[in-house]
């Protein structure tokens, strides 16, 4: 296997689109095209992380964490980045982020979290919107399930747990075929009134080349008429944040010591508690102040997250219960995301996770 193959593979389950614009997903280091001997699974990627790859003969790092956020102007080995991507380059490591982006998607970082707290009904708390596009084109009666499944197969047609919706709608299209062309049907220099049937359906924005070629390839016009158009609907199926039900509501103090123990936090912080059951909960791994107000707009009675300010926390006033695990402690479980994605498609690669703790905040 290639590097650029396993690379297409995770891209496709988080889209590095989806990334917010100050992250950097994706390939960081590495050519694609070199062949792939293992891959190592890590939170942050460090010196030690790219040692402890070379000793187990292991040439590229998956990690959750990009080793480079902003551009590199030199490398002369003056902190930990340019020390670690000295290093990689050196023992031709690729290196491979999926941050933000993974954040984002509904079989991320924020589920594994619900998974691990037991949430019934997880949902995303802020979803995306603007990320959606409609497909609208127009086919002749007896292609129309051909032309349609192949759409749907390219990943169109997906609304909330619903797959393969589409709107029809049948009518007539007119054309004359001219010079040089090879209809389909009728005969050229007359004008040719066919059967059709409009046919609508959305898709993530991210796979338009795709679905494009899918309908190009199975629709049997020499010139297919088509139109995209950018939509503005929410999109439940990526975004910011989680929120989902515990299946028994707990008080807050033994919620909060069920939290401390899954996560394996030291340091919990919260702020004050409120005086009611907790049963809704919503959760973002790593910095999630800023979704505040959306866990308190959806009803939850308890967000945990990390990363939150002093003065964040009068911002509960009250109304949730709002506790700071620890940055490493929320995404520590990122590592088990990655393992579960990578062997489900590929059983029989070698994939490790590292032993490493790049945990960078210790305590007393």
């Amino acid at each position: 296997m290639k590097i650029g193959e396993m690379v297409s593979y995770l891209d496709s389950h988080a889209p590095v689109c989806w990334q917010e614009p100050y992250d950097n997903a994706g390939l960081i280091l590495g050519n694609p095209g070199h062949e792939l001997a293992g891959v190592l699974i890590s939170l942050d990627v460090t010196e030690a992380v790219i040692e402890e790859a070379v000793k187990k003969k292991i040439n590229m790092v998956v990690a959750h964490h990009p080793l480079i956020f902003s551009g590199l102007k030199k490398v002369t080995g003056s902190n930990y980045t340019e020390r670690t991507v000295e290093l990689a380059i050196k023992h031709s490591v690729a290196v491979y982020s999926a941050h933000t982006n993974l954040d984002a998607v509904h079989e991320g970082v924020n589920a594994m979290i619900c998974r691990k707290l037991g949430l019934k009904n997880p949902r995303i708390l802020r979803p995306k919107k603007g990320v959606l596009s409609k497909l609208v084109t127009f086919v002749p009666s007896a292609h129309l399930e051909a032309v349609g499944q192949a759409v749907f197969d390219a990943g169109a047609g997906h609304i909330g747990n619903y797959d393969q919706c589409s709107y029809r709608l049948q009518g007539h299209g007119t054309f004359r075929a001219l010079e040089g062309s090879s209809p389909f049907v009728g005969k050229k220099g007359k004008m040719h009134v066919e059967e059709e049937v409009r046919f609508e359906t959305i898709f993530p924005s991210y796979l338009q080349e795709r679905i494009i070629d899918a309908l190009l390839r199975s629709h049997p016009y020499e010139e297919v008429a088509w139109d995209i158009y950018p939509l503005n609907n929410v999109f439940a199926g990526a975004g910011e944040g989680m929120i989902g039900t515990l299946p028994d509501p707990l008080n807050e103090l033994k919620f909060l010591q069920m939290t401390a123990g899954i996560f394996m936090s030291h340091g919990l912080k919260h702020s004050d508690l409120t005086g009611k059951q907790i049963s809704e909960v919503a959760v973002c791994g790593g910095s999630g102040s800023h979704l505040l107000a959306d866990a308190v707009r959806a009803g939850a009675h308890a967000f945990i997250t990390s990363d939150i300010r002093y003065h964040q926390f009068f911002d509960a006033d009250g109304k949730i219960l709002v506790a700071d695990i620890g940055h490493y402690e929320s995404e520590q479980f990122t590592k088990q995301v990655f393992y579960e994605l990578i062997t489900k498609n590929f059983p029989n690669f070698a994939v490790q996770i590292s032993e490493t703790n790049t945990n960078p905040v210790k305590y007393l």
